[in-house]
């Protein structure tokens, strides 16, 4: 690797570690509580950052999507690739591993926050139905602009409030709200396409 190459790798290390307190956030809510009995948080950042830092190309590469969505872009793939490793892995049972508690639901707290969510945009007849609610919240999503499923998974999946999303985003609170609203509202007109829910 060249003298530039380094640098330019180093230099981006260091805007990283300016996301790592969030990144940590979004790793302690997503992990499985299966998995977390065998890699932490801080490993599944520490990695997630790794890869960010072998990955460059992708970050100078549509400037426009915010160094934060990449990044934790980069962070679910790590989980997902943990929970591959060692939750499918028929070497040891990772789930014999887990302390069952009361009722015995082990529900991913990124479903769980999903599920939150489609509570909110959906009616009583689809909330019937879990399963097809999480899909169909799902679709909806992945048929949004970026910026609209940015600033939507952010507010109600990573938890950031208004402030934080604008910082991130790089624009001012007043954008970043309306672009908010602006974003809820295609959803809510998505979900009307595919279901009962009524805007």
């Amino acid at each position: 690797m060249s003298g530039s190459d380094t640098e330019r790798r180093n230099d981006w290390a260091e805007k990283f570690l300016a996301y790592r307190g969030q990144l940590l956030s979004l790793a302690r809510r997503d992990l499985n509580p299966v998995l977390s009995r065998r890699v932490t948080p801080e490993d599944i950042v520490q990695d997630a950052l790794s890869a960010a830092c072998s990955r460059i190309d992708f970050f100078e590469n549509r400037p426009d999507v915010p160094v934060y969505f990449k990044l934790r872009t980069i962070l679910l793939q790590t989980i997902a690739t943990a929970e591959r490793k060692h939750l499918q892995s028929r070497k040891r049972d990772a789930y014999k591993e887990l302390e069952v508690a009361d009722g015995g639901d082990t529900e991913s707290p990124a479903r769980a926050g999903w599920n939150r969510f489609a509570d909110t945009m959906t009616g009583p007849v689809t909330r019937a139905a879990r399963s097809d609610r999480y899909a169909l919240l799902k679709e909806a999503l992945e048929s949004l602009s970026e910026n609209d499923r940015c600033i939507l998974e952010m507010r109600h999946f990573d938890g950031l409030g208004n402030a934080e999303c604008a910082q991130l985003l790089g624009i001012e609170p007043k954008a970043a709200s309306i672009r908010y609203v602006r974003a809820l509202q295609r959803l809510r007109e998505k979900l009307a396409e595919y279901t009962e829910f009524e805007p």
